[in-house]
């Protein structure tokens, strides 16, 4: 079963409804439908809660995580092993550090796929499967 890992870009394109919105849509479907998993990391899902914080207030984003743990995604946390992995990755490719997180769950055994909205990931696409959604 394929794992999505998807990252802070791809869920805030999915809830304004943006380029890509359909895709990230249809990855939450099938996790819901049991059909691949969906996850992402605690660093991806502060970004998350810290822009939509900023863009519309305190009671918006906790409407907004609500409504996102319903979903069920599994919210990997950064542990002490995860985060010098990250690390690692970060020196490999220059990408920031808390993004590295996204490609480490990434780099985990199985079918992976990290999707990101984000062309700046480019430099991990050596390490890691990733899937761009289209430019706004």
């Amino acid at each position: 079963m394929v794992t999505y890992i998807l990252d802070s870009s791809a869920i805030l394109r999915y809830l304004d409804d943006e380029a890509g919105s359909e895709r990230v849509s249809e990855i939450i479907k099938s996790h819901l439908a049991g059909k691949c998993e969906a996850i992402l990391s605690a660093l991806h899902w502060g970004e998350i809660a810290g822009t939509t914080c900023k863009i519309h207030g305190r009671q918006a984003m906790d409407l907004v995580l609500s409504r996102l743990s319903a979903f069920g995604l599994e919210i990997v946390a950064a542990d002490a092993d995860r985060a010098v992995r990250a690390s690692l990755i970060k020196l490999k490719t220059e990408i920031p550090y808390g993004d590295a997180f996204g490609v480490e769950l990434a780099s985990d055994a199985g079918e992976r796929v990290f999707v990101t909205a984000d062309f700046d990931f480019k430099p991990a696409s050596r390490h890691v499967k990733i899937e761009f959604l289209p430019g706004k």
